[in-house]
């Protein structure tokens, strides 16, 4: 399978602060690939490398076999880009929003207006083709930030932080558009710092920490890997927490702190007794946590 995005030990610096140190990444024609982090994990950054927003110091960037920076023009013309920041014009209505943007994409006279009616469509916003903007719910404007990403067909759609900000039901309308474009072959590499939607919106997930790539694969082989397929959660006073994340390091557990629990996970690591507690599945949750740490930088 051919790579819709190749990048290969890209390097980042702005100042004495290095964003992306020596990233390896790969999106494969056809699928959906996570970027999961923390805040300042080099996301964005990352983006905006894939856009020529930003120069790499160092590395080999390839979009849609095109090479970056220098044939970033041709590569921009077959993506579509969902900003993290609403960067609608709020004067013109959601329909001139949408024309705009086939003319900037050059999409032929004769087929804007079936561009513009299908990417309405797919964003169930047809209704409100003649409503300004800055009339519309938050919600509405990320849709139609997608739609604007999908005007001209593009082969990949890069999405930054799709659903940053929104409640939790309108999140779920973006996932299942999301899950529409993979559905049609559509290319895309989305990132996030929502473990759920990494989860289930990818098909590969990278995770990210300072600016690196600290663990690549599907989530359940993640899980699989670096947490096992249970975990017992104990609660407790501090003490009594301290006891057991004590005897589950000599055994070579791994764990987590989770508030006023501890989570001992690689269960099948065990060489002794194991404490009363909650059984559970493992989850993504618990694999970010471990390589990315449990306090905020």
């Amino acid at each position: 399978m051919s790579a819709a995005i190749s990048v290969r030990g890209a390097v980042k610096r702005y100042g004495g602060i290095t964003a992306v140190d020596g990233l390896d990444l790969e999106v494969p024609e056809g699928t959906c690939v996570g970027l999961l982090g923390p805040n300042g994990a080099g996301k964005s950054t990352t983006m905006k490398l894939l856009t020529a927003q930003a120069i790499a110091d160092e590395g080999e960037l390839e979009v849609l076999g095109y090479r970056l920076p220098g044939e970033s023009k041709q590569a921009r013309a077959e993506c579509g880009v969902v900003p993290q920041l609403d960067n609608l014009d709020t004067t013109l209505t959601v329909e001139q929003n949408l024309l705009v943007f086939t003319h900037l994409y050059r999409v032929p006279r004769a087929g804007r207006r079936e561009a513009i009616e299908r990417a309405l469509a797919l964003a169930t916003l047809s209704d409100r083709r003649d409503s300004r903007v800055d009339e519309l719910s938050g919600g509405m404007r990320r849709r139609l930030l997608i739609a604007r990403a999908l005007v001209h067909r593009p082969r990949l759609v890069l999405l930054d932080e799709p659903t940053v900000g929104l409640d939790p039901q309108v999140r779920q309308e973006l996932w299942a558009l999301i899950g529409a474009l993979r559905a049609e072959g559509v290319s895309i590499l989305m990132s996030t710092h929502y473990i759920e939607e990494a989860e289930r919106l990818a098909d590969t997930v990278v995770i990210m920490s300072q600016g690196r790539a600290v663990a690549t694969g599907r989530p359940g082989d993640l899980i699989s890997e670096h947490a096992g397929p249970e975990a017992i959660e104990v609660y407790g006073p501090p003490e009594r927490l301290a006891e057991v994340e004590s005897d589950a390091e000599r055994q070579g557990l791994r764990t987590r702190r989770t508030g006023t629990s501890i989570s001992l996970l690689t269960l099948d690591r065990a060489s002794g007794p194991l404490p009363a507690g909650e059984r559970r599945p493992a989850n993504l949750e618990d694999v970010f946590v471990l390589l990315t740490g449990e306090h905020i930088a």
